[in-house]
């Protein structure tokens, strides 16, 4: 297939030194990050079209630094200037000749949202929020998904989305084309596993009048209707192995035949694929090509579970309401204490769709501006029976997270414990714990 051409590059040179966390939110709002010594005679070069930014760190800066700095705000008037202040030097008089030459000031410790309003300052084309395409979050999983969907959206390659049920797959397959060159083009989500079984080449590839009963005109397939943009396959695991084939085809050559038609149609797409099953182990099985495998495979992304995301999910929850009040009338406004500390103790087994139907379900049902643990269906440490309720509450989330994988991955238990992270042996214990009978579900 064609290839676009690359995304330019949005660069920060830092002139100082930025901390690791620094570093990893920078890269998930897309921005490359190169560190300078002021003191240094360095020479910035980039590629024409590049994005730049200066950044001036200032924060703890020695005398003879700061001399260092200000040649350099004078060598570099070029670029758009930011200056790094912390509280007890933003008003030093000896930053002045630095704090004037520099366009925008941010004060350290800053969260993600002052420096990216500061940095969109310069490049609108960036969101002043921390997320992009509702990929909502601060935990270092998150930031690690943004950077890397940043770092695919500028290569024309397929990418495979893997993940828990409910971890946002679409989400981030939306967002990889939102920041592509492709995000002019169409998006086309398609549900492989909703697909009616003796239709699906006709819905994927389209047919010809006639083709077959039933056919009474020419349809187009929606691999044409994604033409010039990005077409998202869900649940790719459970694509048939004919339809597998001509998948392969429209990867390896750009093109595609309609049912009733063997002439050969060219496409421009790219393909993003999603699946909560192992593909791997459907390969061994039979199950799937191994060679669509490889070709889909090329450049991976795995989503992270909620369980591992820490405060993401009170702030999950936030936006959540937030967005269910824009458009509904309830009295619900926030969440009380007891009900945040829920939220971070509960193991999540349907991930960020179950938070967003709790939370949704809470708003209706809430009779007072904040929501309780109770209306959210969780357990209440504040009450008297909080701790067994807490205990109930894991107890019953282990059980199915235990059971859903197990569903997930054809009771296969050495598969599950792969899923899970977890020994072959600590599945075995948590089926009798739980009273799964694995004979008898299989």
């Amino acid at each position: 297939m064609d290839s676009l051409s690359p995304t330019s590059r949005r660069c920060i040179i830092w002139f100082g030194q930025p901390s690791a966390h620094e570093r990893r939110m920078l890269a998930a709002a897309g921005w490359d990050v190169r560190v300078v010594d002021p003191r240094e005679d360095a020479h910035v070069g980039m590629r024409g079209g590049d994005k730049v930014v200066a950044l001036v760190d200032v924060r703890e800066a020695a005398p003879g630094v700061l001399r260092a700095l200000e040649r350099t705000v004078i060598d570099h008037a070029d670029l758009p200037l930011v200056a790094l202040v912390s509280d007890s030097n933003s008003d030093d008089p000896a930053l002045h000749p630095i704090l004037q030459a520099c366009g925008e000031r941010i004060v350290s410790p800053f969260n993600p949202q002052q420096l990216s309003q500061a940095l969109s300052t310069f490049d609108r084309r960036i969101p002043a929020g921390a997320d992009i395409g509702g990929m909502v979050g601060q935990s270092e999983p998150m930031l690690e998904v943004r950077a890397t969907l940043h770092r695919y959206a500028g290569v024309d390659l397929p990418v495979l989305v893997t993940g828990q049920t409910g971890t946002g797959k679409e989400l981030a397959a939306r967002a990889l084309h939102d920041l592509s060159d492709r995000r002019h083009g169409p998006f086309v989500a398609v549900n492989c596993g909703a697909l009616p079984p003796g239709l699906i080449q006709a819905e994927l590839f389209g047919h010809e009048r006639g083709a077959f009963t039933g056919a009474a005109t020419r349809r187009i397939g929606l691999f044409e209707s994604a033409n010039a943009g990005t077409i998202f396959l869900d649940e790719i695991g459970d694509l048939p192995l004919d339809a597998q084939a001509n998948l392969l085809r429209v990867l390896q050559e750009g093109t595609l035949e309609r049912v009733g038609n063997s002439q050969s149609l060219r496409v421009d797409v790219r393909v993003v694929a999603a699946t909560h099953v192992d593909l791997a182990e459907a390969v061994e099985r039979g199950r799937f090509r191994r060679d669509l495998y490889f070709r889909l495979d090329v450049l991976h992304l795995e989503m992270p579970p909620l369980n591992v995301r820490g405060a993401d999910v009170e702030l999950l929850a936030r936006r959540f309401l937030e967005e269910f009040r824009e458009h509904n009338k309830v009295t619900a406004r926030g969440f009380d204490s007891a009900a945040r500390r829920a939220l971070l103790d509960y193991a999540w087994p349907g991930n960020v769709r179950e938070l967003l139907n709790r939370v949704r379900r809470a708003a209706v049902i809430a009779r007072q501006p904040l929501i309780t643990a109770a209306d959210l269906q969780l357990a209440d440490p504040g009450d008297g029976n909080g701790d067994e309720c807490l205990d109930s509450a894991r107890t019953s989330a282990e059980r199915e997270a235990v059971l859903t994988t197990l569903r997930e991955t054809g009771f296969n238990v050495s598969a599950c414990a792969r899923r899970l992270r977890v020994s072959r042996v600590t599945v075995y214990r948590l089926c009798k714990k739980h009273r799964l009978a694995l004979d008898e579900l299989r």
